[in-house]
């Protein structure tokens, strides 16, 4: 059973940067690409970055591309987002991903495994 714990969430203004991190356990994890999905109130979840696990490749969503940035610790079986100049439009809940696949599409579908989420709300 593969677990997700995402943590680094909470209330920040305008302009201002938080790092979510994304804890991973589990026998069988060995995923092929990790991602980071949002949803905020009455909308739906949607892709924000992605990374393979093991070549680093990364991808974003156009409305954090510049802003945001997806890493990971193999060893620690961690992948952070570091999001800076955030903008009120930024609050959602966050939502860490996990995909077999070697290099998973943006779709949600796509994502096996998920954590509980983690609140991020930026003020103006």
């Amino acid at each position: 059973q593969v677990q997700l714990v995402e943590s680094g969430g909470g209330l920040v203004q305008a302009g201002g940067s938080l790092r979510l991190s994304c804890a991973a356990s589990g026998r069988t994890f060995s995923p092929g690409t990790m991602g980071w999905f949002r949803q905020a109130p009455g909308k739906e979840r949607e892709f924000v970055a992605r990374i393979t696990w093991y070549s680093s490749y990364t991808g974003y969503a156009e409305s954090v591309k510049g802003r945001f940035t997806i890493s990971r610790d193999n060893a620690k079986s961690t992948v952070f987002l570091q999001m800076n100049s955030l903008k009120p439009e930024d609050t959602a809940v966050y939502y860490c991903a996990a995909s077999r696949l070697t290099w998973a599409s943006t779709a949600a579908l796509s994502y096996h495994h998920w954590g509980q989420g983690t609140q991020v709300t930026v003020s103006s």
